[in-house]
């Protein structure tokens, strides 16, 4: 007689849970802060309060110094002033991006996937 692994059927909830949030980093060189480490940073759009004083274009661009502005603004955990210094320049284009694509329509990043 066969026997069959009884495995529990997914349901909806356990798909979602499952699915991994892509405003949501992991840091390639953690940041220390105090006794700890920040391994992971989520980001969340800005509104438009939060990009005062910074240059669209510039955020676009991806210059360090509209980046550096923005990003405290808009992480989770907050990164700080020294945080934002030391950051691994990886880490720093992997949050831009992400800033980046918060900056573009839906239609924008269709036809950006697309190509």
């Amino acid at each position: 007689m066969k026997t069959q692994d009884s495995t529990p059927l997914n349901d909806q909830a356990t798909d979602v849970a499952d699915k991994k949030d892509p405003n949501t980093l992991q840091l390639e060189t953690p940041i220390k802060r105090g006794d700890g480490h920040i391994t992971s940073v989520t980001l969340r759009k800005p509104t438009s309060g939060e990009l005062r004083g910074v240059s669209l274009a510039e955020l676009l661009q991806m210059k360090v110094d509209a980046l550096q502005t923005v990003l405290p603004r808009i992480t989770s955990p907050m990164l700080h002033k020294q945080d934002m210094a030391s950051l691994d320049p990886a880490d720093l284009v992997n949050l831009g991006t992400v800033v980046v694509g918060f900056l573009l329509t839906k239609e924008q990043k269709k036809d950006f996937l697309s190509e």
